[in-house]
């Protein structure tokens, strides 16, 4: 079955049968092929040589190195946004300084040097500059000619990476194994790959697939860029494409780039060099693409702004069009503290528990959950409109408590047919199997349970990791949360501690719950000491060692004193259970924001502008016509609003 639409006079045929196409969808992050400048920038007014540029893990500070003069530290009111940058907060001063990273967790900075060295400085307060004590040097050998430019960490702490750029002929990075996570290079022999000329930087994604290198205004036909290369396998440069994958120029804006970074999920890039003292940002962002030669009819409805890409057209000579229905949606902010409201919606669980200590749900919100300590039982709520309080009514479903005095939080596996306590008064996690998922009342013991008592000996809180090979527990004594693997999955007899803990008593210090996004990225911690939910940020995922504060609260005493978080799937909703009321409350945690879509430049609408995105929840038809090979593509908007 074809689609056929006809051109003449600036006139289109309606279309009048279809084959549906291919639409594939971009990564959204670390796209250098949609790279675009945000006309966002910050000069930083030191001199004309700035070398690197870092962020503290939760964009609130940047850290800029200057040849000559050192590294700056800078202050941002919004993060990862450097036009808020203010003045600058402290200095390490140094001299022929090439560019600037930092350990995850704050408490120590790496500079490279020309002179073939790395030197590693300790904070005694985490990303505060001010507090730096002595160093300890590394001499690293690049080459007789070469000079050292940058210097990197693998995800994990336990890969270094250099990258040097000589006077004459090809770059080289080099690869040391690191016999202590986080330390500097040791003697030994180094794997060694060759990238383009005048490589400056160089920077991995947060995966390790790709390797994106600075290209000074030496590098041939590649000066002034950016360029991304593949890796085979991540972190393993063995494995590095012989050629980059993708380029990106940024001679618009820096002439001779240096330093690179991205913020904590690859969307924003910065980039900075020798010729304007000046840090810049850029996007990128989603690129979507249609495949023309699968179909002549396609649909989207993005989960976030969307840039198109057009590919295969045909033969230039052959008329071709197609059509592009687009359903609006909303792309706006979830698990968005900085946003939040109380719905002035609440449901009393006083009638069955006097003490409740945490929150739960189901996967589709139609089941809530409630665990106490005075009936020492879990209880099960059906809520006839999903994840809407305001429907919710007593399951008479509930789970007696065994060998627990104290219970504390509860958590499912991901299917619902294991449900795990824990309580402060064995220091256990005690697991059950549900003959049905999520049944509370169909639980049996598997009579297996893992203690944490030796690491949390007041724990209120616990979550698994999404495949189940990692459990957390939180300690509301130390306002510590603490990880354990499961060497097989949602098996909490096979746990054993992982050795790694972050503390939140820089926020509050009477943690009572800690609840995941899905993705693993961000964590959420109740406090009732504060009576507020803090969020964090992890810059690996899952990866506990890799947490940092995210600067985004939320009080809840306006209605109680918490003892447990929850929230909907989408992040849009959270729950919190207050202990004084014996009450549930709804807060919305998700900010609304129609789609934007961006077409290739070869399109042209009439009047020269493109026709807005559909509202959220409608859909628009758009038709586009192309017949010299796809260099120019006519498009007008064929419906709006369609059923």
């Amino acid at each position: 079955m074809s689609l056929d639409i006809s051109y003449s006079g600036g006139v289109f045929s309606a279309p009048q049968a279809k084959s549906v196409g291919t639409v594939t969808a971009g990564t959204g992050t670390y796209n250098l092929a949609v790279s675009s400048y945000d006309g966002v920038s910050h000069s930083t007014g030191i001199g004309n040589a700035p070398t690197g540029v870092t962020f503290k893990s939760d964009g609130t500070k940047m850290f800029v190195s200057e040849f000559g003069a050192g590294i700056y530290e800078y202050s941002l009111t919004t993060a990862f946004d450097v036009s808020t940058a203010g003045s600058v907060d402290a200095t390490l001063s140094l001299s022929d300084s090439q560019g600037v990273t930092f350990k995850p967790d704050g408490t120590l900075v790496y500079v490279p040097f020309s002179s073939d060295e790395v030197r590693k400085y300790p904070l005694s307060t985490p990303w505060d500059l001010s507090t730096a004590g002595s160093s300890t040097t590394h001499s690293i050998s690049t080459g007789s000619s070469d000079l050292l430019r940058g210097f990197v960490f693998n995800s994990d702490g336990s890969k270094a990476y250099t990258v040097s750029s000589p006077t004459n002929g090809l770059s080289s990075i080099k690869e040391f194994p690191l016999s202590t996570n986080y330390d500097l290079p040791t003697a030994g022999s180094a794997t060694t790959a060759s990238v383009n000329l005048d490589a400056m930087d160089l920077l991995f994604n947060s995966i390790g697939t790709s390797l994106f290198v600075t290209i000074g205004n030496n590098g041939g036909s590649y000066a002034s860029h950016v360029l991304e290369y593949s890796l085979s396998t991540a972190y393993d440069i063995s494995t590095l494409s012989a050629s980059p994958v993708s380029a990106y120029s940024v001679a618009s804006q820096e002439t001779d780039p240096h330093g690179i970074a991205f913020n904590s999920n690859g969307s924003k890039m910065y980039i900075v060099g020798t010729g304007n003292d000046t840090i810049f940002q850029y996007s990128t962002g989603t690129a979507t693409t249609l495949d023309l030669s699968t179909g002549n009819y396609f649909s989207h409805t993005p989960s976030a702004n969307t840039t198109f890409a057009f590919s295969n057209a045909p033969a230039s000579g052959t008329a071709a069009g197609f059509a592009l229905a687009l359903t609006g949606a909303n792309v706006g902010e979830t698990y968005d503290l900085a946003n939040a409201s109380y719905d002035s919606v609440s449901f009393s669980v006083a009638s069955q528990e006097t003490v409740p200590n945490n929150i739960g749900f189901n996967d589709d919100g139609t089941s809530m959950y409630i665990i106490g300590s005075v009936t020492d039982a879990i209880y099960q709520y059906t809520l006839s409109t999903a994840w809407d309080l305001s429907t919710a009514s007593y399951a008479s479903k509930s789970l007696s408590i065994s060998g627990e005095t104290t219970p504390r939080d509860f958590t499912f596996n991901n299917d619902g047919t294991k449900i795990y306590y824990v309580g402060s008064g064995t220091d256990t996690v005690y697991q059950y199997s549900l003959s049905t998922a999520y049944d509370i009342s169909t639980a049996s013991t598997d009579n297996k349970s893992l203690y944490v008592g030796s690491q949390a000996g007041t724990p209120t809180g616990i979550e698994f990791k999404s495949d189940g090979t990692k459990l957390y527990v939180c300690d509301g004594g130390t306002d510590t949360i603490y990880q354990y693997s499961l060497s097989t999955a949602f098996d909490v007899s096979t746990g054993s501690y992982d050795s790694v803990s972050f503390s939140f008593s820089n926020q509050g210090t009477n943690t009572q719950s800690i609840f995941f996004t899905p993705n693993g990225t961000s964590l959420f911690v109740c406090d009732t000491a504060n009576d507020a939910v803090y969020k964090y940020s992890l810059s690996t995922a899952w990866d506990v060692s890799t947490l940092s504060y995210a600067n985004e609260s939320f009080s809840l005493a306006g209605q109680d004193d918490p003892f447990g978080v929850a929230f909907k799937s989408d992040g849009s909703k959270m729950y919190m259970v207050g202990v004084t009321s014996d009450t549930v409350y709804q807060y919305t945690t998700g900010s609304t924001a129609t789609a934007t879509f961006t077409y290739p430049s070869s399109v042209k609408f009439p009047n020269g502008i493109a026709p807005a995105g559909p509202a959220i929840g409608e859909t628009d038809v758009l038709v586009f016509y192309t017949d010299d090979g796809g260099t120019t593509y006519q498009g007008f908007q064929a419906g709006d609003a369609m059923a």
